[in-house]
């Protein structure tokens, strides 16, 4: 008879399970069984014992602040322990708020343990190397330092060489692919390509094949950069369309960052990040506006709205089609993904190295990472990133994140002219506080006028599609997406995307598929795509009968990106350790790729694999389940693999996760440390 399994937890075969100190007694002694397995598991017992005891006069010493810092708030107010307890509300964990304000009471490392791990240490990966060759020595202009006498970098080769660390393996995988090291003598695997000198060979034959060739694309130009730094940038159409809005409002645009504002203010609203600038306003209160629908002449696309003002603009230049005939929704590129497999925008881990892993494995659509608008206004370079597309990425669209309609308008006609993509998602599912309480993602549910004039706005100056992401809604009894749907259809979204949970709910409990599927109903015919917990064929199969397009996958991705394959074979894979193993070395290749070779790539490559690690342990290999297939919020317990690294990659320790990095990258930096972004939070 199979041993009975505690509720929550993933029905393992008993003779697989292990306790604890078993577990990670087996990891320390590197799998081989004997007598010093036993050693190791004292060993660990009494350093456990001892650790326990200073964590304890640790804890007795921080009581002793907090309550200082207590009285302190309590007199003047102050905002982090403010913060502190609003992060552990029902919003994130969707529990009520008597468990929110017993738990107060507990220790800030308990705290700090749930959810998304706040105020957690963050090492930029160029701080790994102390001592950085000039980058215009690497590209062979050592004479045109771009920094001159102020450099601060080493511009001799050899001094740079005797002080650099030992290269990480003998193979580099850009040599090896592209015939060619951009990063010569800082590469990791310098050895594979230098010859005497330290020249950096070069095979050419290999070379001329990638010749002229993209690989990736939307790149940010250092001329579209200067252009938006400066404010240079044309937004035509975008501005037409909110003077447009300012216009029927009858306020001369006076509606601050929500209508046509002057030009000064709408370059104050282009540049201000998203900490500082969206939420200042009268409107920041993310609350529904009275209650009060949109009128329906209010809005309307830039085509309906005022032709005497259109046409009492002075224009300069030649005359052309474009300026006469605006593009009609019926001309615009059609978005044909029904029946296919949707890769969802996954924060952090939905990077382009795993969006190519996800698309061998079968994934018809993809989307890149949430892109905040005001921060590509303003050119940052880290934040264009997220908008870059591998040649693979056949259907590939961006997500954006935003509450104004002048800055997601204007955001919406930049990606137009200077990007390629096939759709834009506008995001109105992000539940965290930051992106809330400025009034984007979830928060827009709540404010139709905002959100209709954002869809009208965007659709009107795009020649792609405009979708939509949304939830059921923001408290977690009070569904609204049924009511909403009809509008963003009316609006000219050309798809919807349902997350069955609210905000407050956030990935506690099951996602409501029949709900979504009463809201599939009501979009026709739109399409709708559900998403959530979809971890197995089965799942993705009962999701398709309920009557949805298509379906979108994002956390059952990130536990087992085979899972596209599972679907579309419609079959579960008992994928074995080593076949995993070597997902993670084509992962680290395609993002030595993509964030270089050198030490600060290598590092950038490493915390990335960690934060999907951080996901990958939650996988329970097929063989070892008693009854199929595992659920998304089942916690793993712990267990004994088929071999050591199967067991080594069912660790949930973060040094394990850093042992498999070590396997791939080689060894971590002395000053190295990790704590993931997200900690399971779904598990009850």
């Amino acid at each position: 008879m199979a041993a009975a399994v505690a509720p929550g937890v993933a029905p393992v075969r008993a003779r697989f399970l292990a306790s604890k100190e078993q577990f990670h007694a087996f990891l320390r002694a590197r799998g081989q069984p004997g007598g010093d397995q036993e050693e190791e598991e004292k060993e660990e017992v009494e350093e456990k014992k001892e650790e326990e005891k200073k964590e304890e006069k640790k804890e007795e010493e921080k009581k002793v602040e907090e309550k200082k810092e207590e009285e302190e708030v309590d007199s003047c107010h102050c905002e982090p322990p403010a913060k502190r307890v609003k992060a552990e509300e029902p919003g994130q964990d969707g529990e009520s708020r008597e468990d929110a304000e017993a738990e107060e009471k507990e220790p800030l490392e308990r705290k700090r343990a749930r959810g998304q791990n706040k105020s957690r240490p963050c090492m930029k990966p160029n701080h790994y190397e102390q001592n950085r060759l000039c980058p215009s020595v690497t590209q062979g202009c050592a004479e045109k330092c771009y920094f001159g006498p102020r450099c601060r970098f080493l511009h001799d080769v050899g001094e740079y060489m005797a002080m650099k660390p030992a290269d990480l393996g003998h193979r580099c995988v850009l040599f090896e692919t592209f015939g060619k090291c951009i990063y010569g003598v800082t590469c990791c695997f310098a050895q594979a390509h230098l010859g005497d000198g330290y020249q950096n060979l070069v095979n050419t034959d290999l070379a001329k094949q990638w010749e002229g060739k993209s690989l990736v694309r939307n790149n940010l130009s250092k001329d579209l950069q200067h252009q938006l730094r400066k404010r240079k940038f044309s937004f035509k159409k975008a501005e037409e369309y909110l003077q447009g809005l300012a216009k029927l409002r009858g306020d001369g645009g006076k509606g601050g960052k929500a209508t046509g504002c002057s030009a000064e203010e709408q370059e104050v609203s282009n540049c201000t990040t998203p900490q500082e600038g969206l939420g200042d306003g009268p409107e920041c209160p993310v609350l529904p506006e009275q209650g009060e629908d949109p009128k329906p002449d209010a809005l309307q696309s830039p085509s309906l709205m005022g032709g005497e003002e259109a046409s009492s603009i002075k224009t300069v230049g030649p005359l052309t089609d474009e300026d006469m005939i605006k593009l009609r929704a019926c001309e615009k590129k059609k978005l044909e993904i029904q029946g296919k497999l949707y890769l969802a925008p996954l924060t952090t881990c939905g990077n382009l190295p795993f969006r190519r892993i996800c698309k061998r494995f079968g994934a018809d659509v993809t989307c890149g990472e949430m892109a905040v608008c005001t921060n590509l206004l303003q050119g940052q370079s880290s934040e264009w990133a997220l908008l870059k597309r591998h040649h693979t990425e056949d259907i590939f669209g961006v997500q954006l994140e935003g509450a104004f309609p002048d800055t997601m308008t204007k955001c919406a006609e930049l990606l137009n002219q200077t990007i390629e993509v096939d759709f834009v998602d506008i995001n109105v599912g992000c539940p965290i506080d930051l992106v809330y309480k400025k009034g984007g993602g979830c928060a827009l549910m709540t404010r139709s006028n905002k959100f209709e004039q954002i869809v009208r706005g965007m659709n009107s100056v795009l020649d792609v599609p405009v979708t939509v992401k949304i939830r059921t809604g923001v408290q977690e009894k009070i569904n609204v997406a049924h009511k909403i749907i009809p509008k963003i259809r009316e609006w000219g979204a050309s798809m919807v995307t349902l997350h069955g949970r609210s905000r407050e709910q956030r990935y506690t409990r099951g996602a409501d598929w029949d709900y979504i599927a009463e809201c599939a109903r009501i979009a026709s015919p739109m399409p709708l795509f559900g998403n959530g917990d979809i971890l197995s064929y089965e799942d993705a199969d009962r999701a398709m009968q309920m009557g949805v397009s298509g379906i979108m996958i994002a956390r059952g991705a990130l536990i087992k990106p085979w899972l596209f394959t599972e679907i579309k074979e419609q079959r579960h894979w008992d994928i074995s350790s080593s076949e995993r193993f070597d997902i993670l070395k084509d992962f680290t290749n395609y993002g030595l790729e993509h964030w270089g070779s050198d030490t600060q790539g290598v590092e950038k490559t490493r915390k990335f694999l960690l934060e999907w690690l951080s996901f990958l342990c939650r996988y329970i290999p097929v063989g070892l389940l008693e009854h199929l297939p595992q659920k998304i919020n089942e916690r793993p317990p712990y267990y004994m693999g088929r071999d050591y690294l199967e067991t080594l990659m069912a660790s949930q320790n973060v040094d394990d996760w850093i042992k498999i990095s070590e396997l791939l990258l080689g060894p971590v930096p002395a000053s190295f440390t990790f704590l993931p972004k997200h900690k399971a939070n779904s598990y009850r």
